[in-house]
């Protein structure tokens, strides 16, 4: 693709779909799209990388047909489906990174605005979804002829928008949803009732609920931060006890669903230090009122502003800043270097049916080791709209893989304002740019690891072809994450840093480094391992932790 006609297609969709706030974003605007598949014949409401390097999407049963079929003579046949009793394609893919290929999976019951994570094993347990699907789990094994496997009444309550993190013991805690002010987990032991949770009640705004889909991550000291609306607590889940209430974001606007922000917990650092400090990034959103009016067909700027706060502080505040370009519905990933990535969304409007305009095109970067005033970083922008129920993963290579787009109640493709989109497209971060192979490293020893304990040493070899600066090499290790409605779910960086780095010859250097010292800074289970040369990352590795 040319330049001058990648730019115009941009320059056509700014105007069309209203002008953003005025920035220098073409000037600083960087890394490079690629269109992966034109259509995978399924709209990617959730996404899960796998440790097999296949990612498994997956949209709603009842939007009627998708555009894949299933294989010939397999149906999925339910009395409760308010589309088709009887439907014969696929709901769910599975895509093979490296081959850029994808199969049709079969899912029995209604996984729509569900939930999940991966287990220490490797299987995906996903949970709840709507009417007939609300109290079931079904667990995908990361295999090459594997299906989705479905577990009855494996819930106790009604799961629908809820949000699931992978604890210290392996567990998967199961937060909230529509109408659940409490939280359950999975798989069941003896403990098998809910517990209340009397904050999610009490976040819950009226007709609107902007509590949904709550933020939730696990702190260092094993408890978990749980964000709704415009505000969090500290819960200890072991004994049902909130142990910290956070003040409220300034401004009081909502973050959480339908509102729409998104959050990241910052890179965990210095993990060999007695105290260990967390903070929280929350971003985005649709201001109070937002979803009344878009129903009214009247939609109100998205905030521009994130809120960062240290939950770790004996007295923690946040901390505004200011986005270049005001969004809703946005995604944030953390990149292998400790940057994150800003993608997706809306200028304007709320999440649901119909509800959002003025597309944000451009990705944007943000640096949190950087001075206040240089943190945000504007993109190169994709061509594609995505809007509600869009998607978007760390992959092993170091993209950023992004699907899905379906802002209407069924697969329309015509006579609506953003059709439903099924392609998948790539974007290349600016450090997968060639001019950076001379500092890139490559991992040659290990392949992958398995079996690894908390606290031990660990050992990679890497070749880095330019001139090598030692205190700038870093090893990170990332939790692959659930991504479903803006929030990415068991999403963690931690960097391990570099304790001893040995010059091996020819460009090959053996790096030593020390695994993170229990499950409250890393829950078990596989992580992408990447060595990072002056913020350019390897290729990633897997690494199961247990």
């Amino acid at each position: 693709m040319t330049s001058s006609t990648f730019i115009l297609p941009v320059l056509l969709f700014q105007l069309l779909f209203a002008s953003q706030p005025s920035h220098p974003i073409f000037a600083a605007a960087t890394g490079s799209w690629q269109l992966l598949q034109e259509s995978i014949g399924v709209s990617a409401m959730h996404m899960q990388l796998l440790m097999n390097d296949r990612v498994v999407v997956y949209d709603r049963t009842d939007s009627g047909p998708s555009n894949l079929p299933l294989p010939k003579g397999k149906c999925r046949c339910d009395s409760n489906d308010t589309a088709h009793e009887v439907d014969c394609t696929a709901h769910s893919v599975e895509y093979d990174v490296s081959s850029n290929k994808f199969r049709p999976l079969t899912v029995q019951t209604n996984v729509w605005c569900s939930s999940g994570a991966v287990m220490p094993d490797g299987d995906l347990v996903q949970t709840g979804g709507y009417k007939d699907g609300e109290h079931n789990v079904r667990v995908f094994s990361p295999c090459s002829l594997c299906d989705w496997q479905e577990i009855k009444h494996g819930l106790t309550a009604k799961r629908w928008y809820s949000t699931n993190h992978i604890l210290p013991d392996g567990r998967q805690i199961i937060v909230g949803g529509r109408g659940q002010f409490n939280y359950e987990f999975v798989p069941k032991n003896i403990a098998a009732n809910t517990f209340r949770l009397p904050f999610l009640w009490e976040t819950n705004d009226p007709k609107i609920e902007n509590n949904l889909y709550p933020f939730v991550f696990l702190n260092v000291d094993g408890n978990l931060f749980i964000f709704a609306n415009n505000r969090a607590i500290l819960l200890d889940y072991v004994k049902n006890k909130v142990v910290k209430t956070y003040p409220m974001i300034p401004g009081g606007d909502p973050r959480s669903y339908p509102s729409t922000g998104s959050a990241v917990l910052l890179p965990l650092k210095n993990l060999k230090a007695s105290t260990i400090e967390a903070e929280v990034l929350v971003c985005g959103g649709a201001p109070k009122g937002s979803y009344s009016q878009a129903k009214q067909s009247k939609f109100i700027r998205a905030l521009n502003t994130c809120a960062r706060i240290l939950i770790t502080d004996p007295n923690p505040q946040w901390v505004m800043e200011t986005m270049p370009l005001a969004r809703v519905m946005g995604d944030m990933i953390l990149l292998p270097n400790g940057d994150v990535l800003i993608v997706n969304g809306a200028g304007s409007g709320s999440a649901g049916w119909e509800f959002g305009r003025n597309p944000v095109l451009c990705p944007v970067l943000y640096k949190p080791d950087n001075k206040t005033v240089a943190r945000f970083v504007t993109q190169t922008p994709t061509t594609i709209p995505r809007m509600y129920h869009s998607t978007a993963i760390l992959l092993r290579d170091g993209r950023i893989l992004v699907g899905g787009s379906n802002p209407h109640m069924y697969y329309n493709f015509t006579g609506v304002l953003f059709p439903t989109e099924l392609s998948l497209e790539a974007f290349s971060p600016h450090y997968l740019e060639a001019k950076f192979n001379h500092l890139r490293p490559t991992i040659v020893c290990p392949k992958s690891m398995s079996g690894i304990g908390y606290g031990k040493g660990l050992t990679v070899e890497v070749v880095i072809r330019g001139r090598v600066e030692e205190k700038l090499v870093s090893v990170t290790m990332v939790a692959p994450a659930f991504n479903t409605h803006s929030f990415s779910m068991n999403q963690r960086l931690l960097v391990l840093g570099n304790d001893k780095m040995t010059p091996l010859g020819r460009s090959r250097y053996k790096i030593e480094v020390t695994t993170p010292s229990s499950g409250n800074l890393a829950p078990p289970g596989f992580y992408l391992l990447f060595v990072v040369h002056r913020v350019i990352p390897s290729h990633g590795i897997w690494i199961k932790l247990q």
